[in-house]
């Protein structure tokens, strides 16, 4: 990344001043699946993410996410959240990408919606 795109903007990665704090008092803790850094304060009192990539919130996984708002003490990577069977993996939220869910009938999908059983009545102005 740029030095000029690290001074301007925020949304594409780490800017400049937090490059800075990071430098001087961050202690990286850990990185999840996605390519996310973790870091701590020394006295463990503050604790940031360094997104790889777009600085998504939702792409932070929920035990990752717990750390980071000290729900837990402990890192993911040393204690890890206990799993159901019938949990899936952690995904980000997709809403606005060209991959986000579009229902049948929507008009950004080129699928058309099943016709209505007869129980509709659309309304008419007078």
């Amino acid at each position: 990344m740029g030095i000029i795109s690290q001074v301007l903007t925020w949304w594409n990665g780490q800017t400049l001043g937090t490059r800075l704090h990071t430098w001087r008092k961050g202690e990286r803790v850990g990185e999840d699946e996605q390519g996310n850094i973790f870091y701590q304060t020394a006295d463990k009192s503050r604790r940031w993410v360094i997104y790889n990539g777009d600085s998504e919130a939702s792409r932070v996984s929920p035990a990752w996410h717990g750390w980071l708002h000290h729900t837990f003490d402990e890192l993911p990577t040393e204690a890890p959240l206990p799993r159901k069977s019938w949990e899936k993996d952690h995904k980000e939220n997709m809403t606005g990408t060209p991959l986000a869910w579009r229902p049948p009938g929507s008009v950004l999908t080129p699928q058309s919606r099943n016709s209505v059983s007869g129980d509709y009545e659309a309304w008419q102005p007078e």
